[in-house]
C-alpha cells in the first residue's frame, strides 16, 4: 500500500560522536560485560550519535516528538521491529565517529491489530572515514492496544537444546543505565506506573537493542570480542523486568543461531549471525 509519507524516502542525517574511555567503561560495566582493553564489543554503535531532541521537545511518551527526520507518523505506538547489521571494523577508543542515516522506504499495511506503518532506515557508522558498522533499521508504529499485556509465568523455559547458555533477570537499574547510555527517554523503560496504566504492559519493558546487546556478548563470551560479520534480529514479544531471561545461542560452522526467552519459554528475540 503506498504511504502518504514517500516523501520522506531518501531523507538524510548526519551525526558525529567520539568514543571515549568512560562510555566504553559505562557500556561494559552496564551489560556485565567481560571484555577488556581498547577496542568496544559489537554493539557499542548503538551508544553513539544519539537522538538530540532537548526535553520541551519530547511527546508524552517520551519520545521526541513527531517530525523532524522521520515522518511525522501520527500512531501513537512506535518500537524498534529489527535490524540487519554488517560489522566491518572494529571501533576503538578515541574514535571519531560519523553515522550517516538515510531513510530508505515507508510502507503501510494492514494487520489483525490494525493499521503498520514500517519505516526503514539505512545506517552507516564510520571512523576515520572508513565504514565500521553497516545497519538496516526498521520501526514499525501501529494503534495503542486494547488489551492489556498479560505478565508472562516466570517458569517453564526450556534451554536444554542450547549449547551457549546465559540466564539473568533484568532489574529496573539494567533498564536505567541502558537508557541513559542511548539517551533513550521511552517512558515504557522507566516509568513504571506509565507503563503499565498507559500502555497496559504489566512491568517496565526492556529494550529491544538491550536484548540484541546482550546477545552480542553472548557470542563475544563464546567466540571472543569482535568475531561477528554480520547479525540480523527480530523482535518477536516483550521482555520485562522482573521476569527471566535465558539468552541461547547454538554454532554451526560459521553460522550461528540466537534467541532470547523469556521465563516462560515465549521467544522475546530471535537472531542469527556469521562469524
Amino acid at each position: 500500500m503506498h504511504s502518504p509519507y514517500s516523501t520522506w524516502i531518501g531523507r538524510e542525517q548526519t551525526q558525529s560522536d567520539v568514543l571515549t574511555p568512560a562510555l566504553l567503561d559505562r557500556f561494559r560495566a552496564t551489560i556485565d560485560s567481560v571484555d577488556v582493553g581498547d577496542t568496544a564489543p559489537q554493539g557499542i554503535h548503538w551508544c553513539l550519535c544519539l537522538p538530540e531532541a532537548p526535553t520541551a521537545g519530547l511527546g508524552e511518551d517520551g519520545h521526541p516528538l513527531r517530525g523532524g527526520f522521520l515522518p511525522p507518523i501520527e500512531l501513537p505506538r512506535r518500537m524498534w521491529a529489527s535490524s540487519k547489521v554488517h560489522f566491518h571494523a572494529p571501533i576503538n577508543v578515541g574514535a571519531s565517529v560519523e553515522r550517516r542515516s538515510t531513510i530508505a522506504s515507508v510502507e503501510e499495511k494492514q494487520g489483525g491489530s490494525g493499521t503498520l506503518i514500517f519505516v526503514t532506515i539505512d545506517h552507516q557508522t564510520l571512523v576515520g572515514g572508513a565504514l565500521a558498522v553497516s545497519e538496516v533499521q526498521t520501526l514499525v508504529y501501529r494503534d495503542a492496544p486494547t488489551d492489556k499485556v498479560v505478565a508472562p509465568k516466570n517458569e517453564g523455559a526450556d534451554i536444554s537444546n542450547w549449547a551457549w547458555k546465559r540466564s539473568l533477570t533484568p532489574s529496573q537499574s539494567l533498564l536505567f543505565r541502558f537508557s541513559a547510555l542511548t539517551f533513550n527517554t521511552h517512558r515504557i523503560h522507566y516509568d513504571a506506573p506509565y507503563a503499565q496504566g498507559v500502555e497496559g504492559y504489566p512491568a517496565l519493558v526492556v529494550h529491544g537493542p538491550l536484548t540484541a546487546t546482550l546477545l552480542l556478548d553472548l557470542a563475544a563470551r563464546n567466540l571472543g570480542t569482535n568475531q561477528l560479520t554480520t547479525f540480523e534480529f527480530r523482535g518477536m514479544a516483550p521482555a520485562f523486568v522482573g521476569d527471566a531471561l535465558h539468552l541461547v545461542g547454538n554454532q554451526d560452522g560459521n553460522h550461528l543461531t540466537l534467541s532470547a526467552l523469556g521465563g516462560d519459554g515465549r521467544v522475546v528475540m530471535s537472531a542469527k549471525a556469521s562469524v
